[in-house]
């Protein structure tokens, strides 16, 4: 048996006897585990599944073991999510800095920094929000005006940021601040992580159409931070910015695997709801329902090959935009034809009569037009598209 083989029967006897059987189903939203701070677990289950992962260093397997990772190389890391696939095992908590951030410090951060951040993030014990988006700096990023400037050993940080997911729950932010107004301004932004608590962060949740309020605005009033928080090179924030945006795209992509609570099994809805052809109109479902199901599996295989490229350090910019636009579009449609599927038990939002994952779709299908903004607007897509993939000039 080659090694590869040896690891395959491994993981698959470790997670057959250490994943329980309610963390192999569809996730709602209400059971997302988040890390952090404030921990919290609606069930034993939940405890046991997120302890189990973390001690196995399994939170971010394919990190070095000096930070608290995995170790794993790109060949096992691939089998292990292909057998917790297949067992449909939930992601055993939520993190945007495992997802995001830390990539970013594997790369860029000093030393000093990767010792201090990334073992808390890898054990799940801090929980960060992402301060890109400004009012008046969202899909141009680059006209963001929150201001960080030097005084001592520290930055003074005052601004706003918006549209901050769950800034009021978490422990830490990376950010991106104006840390030279006099030069153009893609060359004067820094990358900064701070904490939320510091004295002068003020934050404030943002009422959805969805009935949900995951969205914040995050105001900063003289706020210090050390400057040894600065990650990378004063000035040269831009760079990480469009790194760390590659691993959000990347993040968000997996949205449609792993039962994360944003992905409806189409597969169960059509089976449960797909009525026969006996008309037109339901043969026009039907066909409807199969391209549906065509894209997502294309999407799968080609989001997996991305997955691969990006890890043998290829520039997949381009991929992670069309991909990124892709999905989203796909996504809206599947929601739409679900809800013509439901008819009227689409019509829910709370009460009696309709079941808890029913209720969760009408939702979702609201979420599914934020997903079309969110990392990065289908517009942003399309001119990364038009000049990274399709090499056109600026409009003039």
């Amino acid at each position: 048996m080659s090694d590869l083989e040896a690891f395959r029967a491994e993981t698959r006897a470790w997670l057959e006897a250490n994943c329980p059987a309610s963390m192999r189903t569809a996730m709602p939203s209400d059971e997302m585990v988040w890390g952090g701070r404030n921990l919290e677990f609606k069930h034993e289950d939940q405890r046991l599944w997120f302890e189990r992962m973390r001690d196995k260093g399994w939170f971010c397997p394919d990190w070095p073991s000096e930070y608290g990772g995995g170790g794993l190389d790109h060949q096992h890391l691939a089998i292990l999510e292909a057998e917790m696939r297949r067992l449909r095992c939930r992601p055993p908590q939520i993190n945007l800095g495992i997802w995001m951030l830390g990539p970013v410090l594997l790369e860029y951060a000093s030393e000093e920094q990767k010792q201090r951040f990334l073992p808390p993030m890898a054990r799940g014990e801090v929980r960060w929000c992402q301060g890109f988006s400004e009012p008046n700096a969202g899909s141009d990023l680059a006209s963001l005006r929150t201001s960080a400037v030097l005084d001592g050993d520290d930055y003074v940080i005052n601004g706003t940021k918006i549209w901050t997911s769950y800034g009021n729950k978490s422990d830490w932010m990376y950010a991106l601040v104006r840390t030279g107004p006099m030069v153009p301004k893609q060359a004067g932004i820094s990358l900064i992580v701070l904490d939320m608590q510091s004295p002068g962060v003020t934050v404030t949740p943002i009422d959805l159409i969805s009935g949900k309020s995951s969205f914040c605005q995050v105001f900063f009033d003289n706020v210090r931070v050390p400057k040894s928080q600065l990650i990378g090179q004063v000035n040269e924030g831009w760079k990480l910015a469009k790194a760390l945006l590659q691993h959000e795209r990347r993040a968000m992509s997996k949205f449609s695997e792993f039962a994360l609570p944003t992905h409806f099994d189409l597969d169960e809805f059509l089976q449960r709801c797909l009525p026969q052809p006996t008309s037109a109109d339901e043969v026009v479902l039907h066909q409807r329902a199969i391209a549906c199901m065509m894209n997502e599996e294309a999407y799968s295989l080609t989001n997996r090959r991305m997955t691969d490229s990006l890890r043998a350090r290829q520039d997949v910019s381009g991929l992670m935009a069309i991909s990124k636009l892709v999905h989203s579009e796909q996504e809206r449609e599947k929601f739409e034809l679900l809800l013509e599927l439901l008819g009227h038990e689409a019509l829910g939002w709370e009460g009696q009569g309709f079941s808890p994952r029913d209720l969760e779709l009408t939702g979702a299908w609201l979420m599914s037009y934020a997903q079309t903004i969110a990392g990065g607007s289908s517009e942003v897509q399309l001119n990364v598209i038009a000049k990274r993939v399709l090499g056109l000039p600026d409009a003039k």
